[in-house]
C-alpha cells in the first residue's frame, strides 16, 4: 500500500473513493459547496434524506454511477472547536474503513487541516490509514476476503510543506510495522508464542537491522541470582529465556534508555489457579508488555534515532502448575538480595520484572520504563482505553504522557503513595508480592519500585486494560491492539527523559 501527500483538493481528485470530513452546524459550508459543484444537487438531496448532520463518528457513503470517484464517503467531525489530532485519526480511520468496505483500491482523503502542523497531520492520517486496515488471518484455513487499498492520497496539504509531510509519512511505515508486530505476538496462541519464540523474534530483529542480542538461559540467570524470576518459570516444561536486545546509534550515544516488558507467554495463575470467569483462555496476552517493547525495538531499529542507545529487556517464561511449581507461601530471593514471600502465585509478573529491573539498572541508564499487563485493579480504575502511569520523576512522566498523546495513546498518571507500602510487609521476608485488594495497582507499582535504583528515573506503565479490545476501538481492530509501541518510539526518538 502506497501513501502519498498531495496538494490536490477534493474538488479535483480522481480515483475510486473520496473521503471527506465535514464539521457539524454548517461549519464546512465551503467544502459542501465544492462537493455540490462537483457532484450536483443529488448529493445534497441524499444528505438530507440520510439526515447527515456532521456529528462526530457519523459516516455515510454514496455510490456514483459512471463517475470518478465512483464512491464518496462523508465523515462527521463534530464541532470545529473540539477537533484535535485524536479526532483526525479517528475520522481518517472511519473513512478508510467505509471506503475499503466498498472495495475501493485508490482512496483520497480530504480533512480540514487548519491549525495542524502539516507533518503532524500527515503522520496521524497515515498511521490511521495503515493500522485500520490491519488483519491477522495466520491461523485460518480459509482467509476471509477483505479488500485493502493499494494507494492512498492525503489531500489538501500546503505546497510549501509537502516534502516535510511526505518525510513524516515515510517514517510512519516503521512505526506501523512495530505496532503490527506487537499485535501479531499478542494475538498468537500460547503454543505458538513461547519464551523461545520471543527470543527468536528478538533474533530476527537483530539479524534484520544489525542489533546486538544476548539471551540468558536458566543457568545464566541462576548465576546472577535471579531467584524471583526463576521461581515463576520453574513450574513450566518450557525453559525461560531472558532476552537482552540492544540498539546502538551511529556516532556518540548521549542517552542510554532501557525498555522492560513483562513476558509471561501464558499465565495459569500457578497454584492460585485462575478460576471460571477469570478469562484464563485469554492469558496468552499476558506478554503484552514484551510485545510492545519488541515492536518498539523493531521500529527504532529501522528509524535509527541519533544520539540514543536503547536496551530492551524481557524475562520470558510461563506460569504453570506442576510438581515443581512454586508453592504459595514460598520465600525466594531476588538478584538484589531482597527476599519475597509469595502469598499469591498469580501475582507473578512483578516477580519476573523484579529481576529484570535489577538487571536494567546495572546498565547505568538515564531512564528505565517498564510495560506490563500487571493488574486487574488498573482495568477497574481506568478501563480499556487508558493505561496507568506510575513514576516518582515528574520530567519522565510528562515526557511519556506527551509521547503517548502524539501517538494517539492514552496514559493517566497514578499515585505512588508511600504509606501503601505497608501492605507489602511480611513477617518472614523482606516483603510480600501482593498487598491488600484496595489500591492493588498502586501496591504493585510500589513493589516494582523496590527493585529500581532510586537515582535512575523510572516509570511503570500498566497496560492490562489497553492491550486487547474485544470489539475494536479507534485504530485498533478487535483483538490485540499493539498498545505502547507508539508511546515508546515517540519517547525514544525525542531523546528520552525530559
Amino acid at each position: 500500500m502506497e501513501i502519498r501527500c498531495s496538494t490536490t483538493t477534493a474538488g479535483s481528485w480522481s480515483g475510486d473513493a473520496l473521503v471527506v470530513g465535514l464539521f457539524s452546524g454548517g461549519a464546512s459550508q465551503a467544502t459542501e459547496a465544492l462537493l455540490g459543484q462537483r457532484f450536483g444537487e443529488s448529493l445534497s438531496q441524499q444528505l438530507e434524506r440520510r439526515r447527515f448532520k456532521g456529528k462526530a463518528g457519523e459516516t455515510v457513503s454514496f455510490s456514483l454511477l459512471s463517475q470518478q470517484p465512483s464512491s464518496v464517503v462523508l465523515v462527521g467531525l463534530g464541532e470545529p472547536a473540539g477537533f484535535n489530532s485524536e479526532q483526525l485519526r479517528q475520522a481518517t480511520a472511519s473513512g478508510i474503513k467505509a471506503a475499503t468496505a466498498a472495495a475501493a483500491s485508490s482512496i483520497g482523503i480530504a480533512m480540514p487541516l487548519e491549525g495542524f502542523a502539516p507533518a503532524a497531520a500527515a503522520t496521524a492520517m497515515a498511521e490511521a490509514t495503515r493500522l485500520i486496515q490491519f488483519t491477522d488471518q495466520r491461523f485460518k484455513g480459509e482467509s476471509d476476503p477483505k479488500t485493502q487499498a493499494s494507494s492512498i492520497e492525503l489531500l489538501g496539504l500546503p505546497e510549501g510543506a509537502l516534502s516535510e509531510a511526505a518525510a513524516a509519512v515515510s517514517s510512519t511505515g516503521a512505526m506501523c510495522s512495530g505496532v503490527e508486530l506487537a499485535r501479531e505476538l499478542v494475538a498468537a496462541p500460547p503454543n505458538v508464542v513461547t519464551p523461545a519464540a520471543l527470543a527468536d523474534t528478538a533474533a530476527r530483529i537483530a539479524g534484520d537491522f544489525g542489533l546486538e542480542l544476548k539471551v540468558l538461559e536458566r543457568s545464566d540467570c541462576e548465576a546472577l541470582g535471579m531467584g524471583s524470576y526463576l521461581a515463576v518459570a520453574q513450574g513450566s516444561d518450557l525453559p525461560p529465556k531472558f532476552i537482552h536486545l540492544t540498539y546502538r546509534p551511529q556516532g556518540t550515544a548521549e542517552r542510554r534508555l532501557v525498555l522492560v516488558g513483562k513476558g509471561l507467554t501464558f499465565d495459569s495463575g500457578g497454584y492460585n489457579l485462575k478460576t471460571a470467569g477469570s478469562q484464563i483462555e485469554m492469558m496468552k496476552y499476558d506478554m503484552g508488555g514484551s510485545a510492545a517493547v519488541l515492536g518498539a525495538m523493531r521500529a527504532i531499529a529501522e528509524l535509527k534515532p541519533a544520539g540514543v542507545e536503547v536496551h530492551m529487556i524481557v524475562a520470558a517464561c510461563e506460569n504453570m502448575i506442576s510438581g515443581g511449581a512454586i508453592h504459595p507461601g514460598a520465600i525466594v530471593k531476588a538478584s538484589n538480595g531482597k527476599t519475597i514471600e509469595i502469598n499469591n502465585t498469580d501475582a507473578e509478573g512483578r516477580l519476573t520484572l523484579a529481576d529484570a529491573l535489577v538487571y536494567a539498572c546495572k546498565l547505568e541508564p538515564d531512564a528505565v520504563v517498564d510495560l506490563a499487563t500487571l493488574t486487574g485493579a488498573c482495568v477497574i480504575a481506568l478501563g480499556e482505553e487508558i493505561a496507568g502511569l506510575w513514576s516518582p520523576n515528574d520530567g519522565l512522566a510528562d515526557a511519556l504522557r506527551h509521547a503517548a498523546e502524539v501517538g494517539g495513546e492514552n496514559l493517566w498518571r497514578m499515585p505512588l503513595r508511600a504509606s501503601y507500602r505497608a501492605g507489602l510487609k511480611s513477617g518472614l521476608a523482606d516483603m510480600k508480592n501482593t498487598g491488600p485488594r484496595p489500591g492493588g495497582s498502586i501496591t504493585a507499582a510500589l513493589f516494582l519500585q523496590d527493585f529500581v535504583n532510586g537515582e535512575i528515573p523510572w516509570a511503570h506503565l500498566d497496560i492490562a486494560g489497553t492491550v486487547w479490545s474485544d470489539k475494536g476501538r479507534g485504530l485498533d481492530p478487535a483483538g490485540a491492539t499493539g498498545f505502547g509501541v507508539r508511546t515508546l518510539v515517540n519517547w525514544v526518538c525525542a531523546g528520552g527523559p525530559a
